[in-house]
């Protein structure tokens, strides 16, 4: 681990279970262990492994932090040196991010997802991600039929589309509103939206700037730090088939987590999956978007990565200096989703009015963070947005209905 660049700020304290009244006490007390009785409805598992999931559960609220055994997990060691800090301590009483990233590293503990034996790699969130992709299919069909068509257009043309690449920038914002890890895959399609009527909801949008900076080069590459599975990944899909098509970038890497995590995280084993869902679709313009994904990946023009740090409880700015090098190469780094956002800022408890950019001055390449608020952490706004935004929606830091661009160059 190299030593941190952190922030050249003052750092505040960070959110914990035991605030009165959080979304942060209401995720570690109430939707944590949802998720942990979730697991066991929707596997199956043993007997012995669902008693351990349901005393997981049942020790959230007001139980300590248990030890995790040795399963092999390449992580292992990593989570010995960070769970040092928290020994004894209650659930509640640990930073946030380090309550939930431990959690689901937990699950997997329990699971036996790393050791040999019947349950040895099993996705316990695989339903949730195959149930999240084929409720949206109607959605996903809609937006691969202008996708193609802005294509032939831009080639035609000769010249990349900033409008089409800025429509797709609101695309892969708000399809991070499909968070499984908050809303079940078997409720409500929440992958419809109307893109006029969330322009309004855009609370910094920085998309035109992005497109400037794409367009100063010809020789870019772009690094995609991937959050869910499901309608939110096609949605960044379908930006990078346009950004690989449409002349703004000759490579894309995706950034993706190593194992399962916070319910829908996606992993290479998603892409590959989502990649090949496409493919074998009825629809014309569907079936298109995932054979360019295909020839894309057997060029090298798109490149899947992955790497323990994304699993880790650890902030950005705490990067391990070989991925933190590899960053370094890009021409812009693209940050999806509200725990991405979160690291960025450390799961810090900043005044909203910080500026984002004094926050993440640290990173090695310019940036574009694309989130929708799912939790009490935001920054870059004005004092005038915050009062007007807590009187006309109260819950506006965590429904999900509010987004930001942001982008640091």
């Amino acid at each position: 681990m190299n030593k941190p660049q952190i922030p050249n700020l003052l750092l505040p304290a960070p959110l914990v279970g035991s605030d009165a009244g959080s979304f942060t006490e209401f995720t570690v007390t109430q939707r944590m262990p949802d998720i942990a009785r979730r697991v066991i409805a929707e596997n199956k598992f043993s007997i012995d492994i669902n008693q351990s999931l349901e005393e997981l559960a049942a020790e959230l609220p007001s139980g300590y932090l248990r030890t995790l055994t040795n399963d092999t997990g390449a992580d292992f060691h990593n989570w010995e040196k960070y769970l040092e800090l928290y020994k004894h301590q209650h659930w509640v009483d640990v930073p946030w991010f380090f309550a939930e990233t431990y959690f689901y590293r937990l699950i997997l503990n329990i699971t036996n997802y790393f050791q040999p034996g019947g349950s040895q790699c099993i996705d316990p969130f695989l339903l949730q991600k195959i149930k999240g992709l084929e409720t949206s299919i109607n959605s996903i069909i809609s937006l691969c039929t202008p996708v193609e068509k802005w294509l032939i257009q831009s080639q035609q043309e000769g010249k990349p589309s900033k409008s089409s690449l800025i429509t797709l920038l609101y695309f892969a914002l708000w399809g991070n509103r499909v968070d499984l890890s908050l809303w079940s895959a078997f409720e409500d399609d929440r992958s419809s939206f109307d893109i006029q009527i969330q322009l309004n909801n855009i609370l910094i949008d920085d998309s035109f700037a992005v497109t400037k900076l794409l367009t100063k080069s010809q020789n870019n590459r772009i690094d995609f730090v991937i959050d869910n599975a499901g309608f939110e990944l096609t949605c960044d899909l379908c930006l990078v088939d346009f950004l690989l098509g449409g002349g703004f970038t000759n490579q894309v890497y995706l950034h993706l987590k190593p194992h399962p995590t916070f319910v829908s995280d996606a992993m290479v084993k998603d892409v590959v999956y989502t990649k090949d869902f496409l493919v074998q679709s009825s629809h014309p313009q569907v079936q298109s978007l995932g054979k360019r994904l295909t020839e894309n990946l057997a060029s090298g023009r798109l490149v899947l990565a992955e790497d323990y740090f994304w699993t880790s409880p650890l902030a950005f700015w705490e990067m391990p200096i070989l991925l933190k090098d590899e960053l370094a190469k890009s021409n812009l780094m693209i940050v999806k989703g509200d725990a991405n956002y979160r690291r960025l800022l450390g799961d810090r408890s900043w005044d909203f009015t910080t500026k984002f950019a004094d926050i993440v001055s640290y990173l090695p390449a310019p940036m574009v963070a694309l989130r929708t608020l799912k939790s009490e952490v935001a920054t870059g706004l004005t004092a005038e947005v915050i009062l007007e935004l807590a009187n006309t929606d109260p819950n506006w830091l965590t429904n999900g209905q509010w987004g930001v661009i942001q982008l640091i160059s």
